[in-house]
């Protein structure tokens, strides 16, 4: 238990650039207490002692905001960033370094008895507010957008976003996020549509980006192809400011 504690207190430093100490994170991040109570209490349960398993999770839920069924099945290096109201439903299964954002809800869509509830597999994201519903499998390194209703399956890989959830697979929605990714910030909880104008901003700046970078590497071909001299400096453009980015956002 304490091998796996030290894991998920490593998780939090490499995904919450917040993180300050392990003393901070063990005392002051509300997922790190939910996967305490959930581990004690899935062990209660594996042992047939199921109404005591489901009191420490109804304390863990108490003190964290966060609900996680006894039963459900959770890899190694789970991490809940924030937490608040996030609900984990009895049959699901979740892998390894899997991150969930507050407000995210894995939940059944039947009454029926046996699985009923999503499966992340490896490495998955889900935004704040997603909503995760069905025996449904979300692939390997997979990401749901904030806000997103996803009840089909999500190909390993690719971005859900919106309400029912789509898979961002054009081309010009690719290129914004191997931006995103070189600037240091994920945009695969924004869609293109939504009325958010930070939104529209934040797209708007990665696809100038985007097309900014095709220019100047077609400008630079031209002036080789002329024989002209390009200083090194005016052969790489401006480095963006991920921190300058993240304020924005903040």
């Amino acid at each position: 238990m304490f091998s796996r504690l030290r894991e998920d207190i490593k998780s939090v430093f490499e995904r919450d650039p917040a993180a300050r100490t392990s003393w901070e994170v063990l005392t002051c991040y509300p997922g790190v207490h939910a996967m305490i109570m959930y581990r004690l209490a899935n062990w209660f349960w594996g042992h047939q002692l199921r109404w005591l398993g489901r009191f420490v999770s109804h304390l863990g839920r108490f003190l964290s905001g966060i609900e996680i069924h006894p039963g459900a099945t959770i890899g190694r290096r789970f991490f809940i960033d924030h937490g608040m109201g996030v609900v984990i439903g009895e049959t699901a299964v979740i892998g390894d370094d899997v991150t969930l954002y507050h407000g995210v809800t894995l939940g059944g869509t039947s009454w029926n008895k046996g699985r009923r509830h999503p499966t992340l597999e490896n490495g998955v994201v889900i935004g704040a507010g997603a909503q995760v519903l069905g025996p449904i499998t979300i692939g390997s390194r997979a990401k749901v957008g904030s806000n997103a209703v996803v009840v089909k399956d999500v190909p390993a890989g690719t971005t859900a976003v919106g309400n029912p959830a789509r898979i961002i697979d054009t081309e010009q929605a690719q290129k914004r996020e191997e931006k995103a990714g070189q600037m240091g910030f994920s945009a695969y909880a924004l869609a293109g549509n939504q009325d958010d104008p930070l939104a529209k901003a934040i797209h708007g700046l990665l696809d100038h980006a985007v097309e900014t970078d095709r220019r100047m590497e077609l400008l630079l071909k031209r002036l080789e192809g002329e024989g002209v001299c390009v200083e090194d400096e005016l052969a790489t453009a401006d480095k963006f400011d991920p921190k300058y980015l993240s304020k924005i956002v903040d």
